[in-house]
């Protein structure tokens, strides 16, 4: 069972200012991304949402774009499957989760913050998203625009419907992720 996550939040940090409508794809070997939620107050457990793959289509204007990500990996099999049950992501039944950038901010050229939706678990609640290092640059070995960043953002599960051992684990989930995408010439879009 696989848990597909798709942010336009990327685009966020990807839709600079000197960038029009573009397509980007995700760099799988540079990019992750991660959540950490305490555990009994005293340990901050993490994992990831496995190899971050996708194209990003950008367009400055209305700051769009996708990433599939592929599954929920704690780094213990036993806590994976806890996680993919229905008292957390409840893969099953809501194996995706989205999220709608409506609004970007910026502090000069660079992008500062994304306002947007997030859905999981079939609930919608407004988050903003963080961007801090954005850079963009020509890659030395391919000779191709590339753009980074690092997004961030924290949720409360259980305005998510995910609420089981309140007693032990977290409320507070902080996501990170660290995002390098190749720009790609008009012939290899899709």
């Amino acid at each position: 069972m696989r848990l597909r996550l798709i942010i336009a939040a990327v685009a966020c940090a990807l839709a600079g200012p000197a960038f029009g409508q573009e397509s980007y794809r995700i760099d799988p070997l540079h990019t992750a991304t991660t959540f950490s939620v305490s555990h009994l107050g005293i340990s901050m457990q993490r994992g990831s949402f496995g190899r971050t793959t996708g194209t990003v289509m950008l367009d400055r204007a209305a700051g769009k774009g996708s990433v599939d990500v592929s599954t929920v990996n704690s780094g213990s099999p036993p806590r994976e499957t806890l996680l993919k049950g229905e008292d957390y992501f409840n893969v099953a039944q809501f194996p995706t989760i989205t999220f709608k950038s409506t609004r970007l901010r910026f502090d000069g050229d660079a992008i500062v913050s994304c306002d947007g939706e997030l859905t999981m678990r079939g609930v919608t609640r407004p988050v903003v998203l963080s961007v801090t290092s954005f850079k963009c640059a020509i890659h030395p070995s391919t000779k191709t625009p590339v753009c980074g960043a690092e997004i961030t953002a924290s949720v409360k599960r259980s305005e998510f419907g995910m609420v089981k051992n309140a007693a032990s684990t977290g409320d507070d989930v902080n996501i990170v992720i660290a995002v390098e995408a190749i720009r790609q010439q008009q012939q290899d879009v899709k």
